[in-house]
């Protein structure tokens, strides 16, 4: 028991979640679940307090929490049971947990993995916007406790496999460019014409990868594409125009280091999360995540093709906000929160969505950020402009507050 991994598993009934659920359950020598968290799936939750038996389990929402406090009573489980917000910060810092899986999307996932930071902890981040809205804030908390941070999103764990572990950043190890790969989503290929009238369940089908909403959304937009440019500006130190974006249909090569001798590796495989969870789980050795071998002779071609920039507006926006810097990058993954959800929701239009995000930074002073309460003015200060715009255009803005 004692040379387990310890995990804490934050958003553990989302895809990222279940699938570190997934990769654990095959190693049950290796990891000892420790506590399990959700927003407000109460079935999803107990279903996995059963198989896992953790000691925490925490949802977001109270309601959910009672529900599931019922059931874990009923079926004579001891599992203790938390609420809220803190409830979260509280688990990703328990001195019984030494690795955290931040998983929660958006910004409500910002506080526990500051607080993991924090406490030193093993984290896995597969939360984009904690490093978009508070980047300089996270790094700083994660050097001064000695934590460690290892990357889930496919492409940022490609490049840290491809990066070499003990000669520093990009600048160090003689990098020239890193490129970060993304599908295209479902309309790489659509007029125009076809995203005027696109609808969320055309947005949400991804022809690669099995994702949440939220997420499907950004990847139609290729704002989740724009929010990686600015994770691997903190992640591994890079000047934006070291960063490009290359489109791949195929799913297949996850990012690409170019070095300055010409040299390019690349991490490949099937589009599975289970790979990046599985890195990141065993780091520093491999473990098997049950994942299809790639078969490169049956797939036969890899293509890549550069991204359309009137298709995708959200890609330059998300460049813009990371040149701008300081409570930029908070403001634009709020706006873009606010119209994913009204956009969802079938309140605004599909092509609303960079509209209300340039709308959003071309009307707003940025301010440094340094502490967590200034990621939160911005963030909140965002979203209200957001609605207030919506609303201006006779849409119907949703109240998304993270916290």
């Amino acid at each position: 028991m004692a040379d387990r991994k310890r995990l804490a598993i934050l958003g553990s009934t989302g895809s990222v979640g279940a699938s570190t659920l997934d990769v654990v359950a095959r190693h049950p020598g290796r990891f000892e679940v420790v506590a399990l968290a959700a927003r407000h799936q109460a079935a999803g939750l107990y279903e996995q307090c059963l198989a896992f038996r953790p000691r925490v389990a925490v949802m977001l929402e109270a309601a959910p929490a009672r529900d599931l406090q019922r059931r874990l009573l009923q079926a004579g489980l001891g599992c203790e049971v938390l609420s809220g917000a803190g409830a979260l910060e509280r688990v990703a810092s328990l001195p019984d947990v030494d690795t955290v899986m931040a998983a929660i999307v958006g910004i409500a996932g910002l506080g526990p993995t500051l607080a993991a930071a924090r406490a030193g902890k093993n984290i896995l981040l597969a939360n984009k916007e904690s490093l978009v809205s508070a980047g300089a804030v996270l790094m700083d908390a994660v050097r001064t406790s000695g934590a460690t941070l290892l990357p889930i999103d496919s492409e940022h764990n490609a490049v840290f496999q491809a990066l070499p572990r003990a000669r520093g950043g990009p600048e160090t190890a003689g990098v020239r460019r890193i490129l970060l790969t993304a599908s295209g989503g479902p309309f790489r290929t659509a007029s125009l014409r076809q995203l005027e009238e696109a609808t969320p369940a055309q947005a949400c089908a991804h022809p690669n990868w099995v994702m949440g909403r939220k997420i499907s959304v950004d990847s139609a937009t290729m704002m989740n594409k724009g929010l990686e440019v600015i994770e691997a500006r903190w992640l591994f130190g890079a000047r934006a125009e070291q960063i490009e974006v290359v489109i791949h249909p195929e799913s297949v090569v996850h990012s690409l280091v170019e070095y300055i001798d010409g040299s390019v590796i690349a991490q490949l495989g099937n589009p599975d999360m289970r790979t990046p969870i599985a890195y990141a789980l065993g780091f520093p050795d491999r473990i098997e995540a049950g994942v299809e071998y790639l078969d490169l002779a049956r797939i036969g071609a890899l293509h890549f093709e550069r991204p359309d920039g009137e298709r995708f507006p959200c890609l330059r926006l998300a460049y813009e906000a990371l040149a701008a810097g300081g409570s930029a990058p908070a403001a634009l993954n709020a706006a873009n929160e606010v119209a994913v959800a009204s956009f969802l929701s079938g309140a605004a239009g599909f092509r609303q969505i960079p509209s209300v995000i340039e709308a959003v930074l071309s009307d707003t002073a940025w301010r440094p950020v340094s502490s967590l309460e200034d990621v939160l003015a911005a963030d909140r200060d965002a979203r209200e402009r957001a609605e207030v715009w919506l609303r201006a255009t006779g849409r119907r803005a949703l109240v998304t507050h993270g916290r």
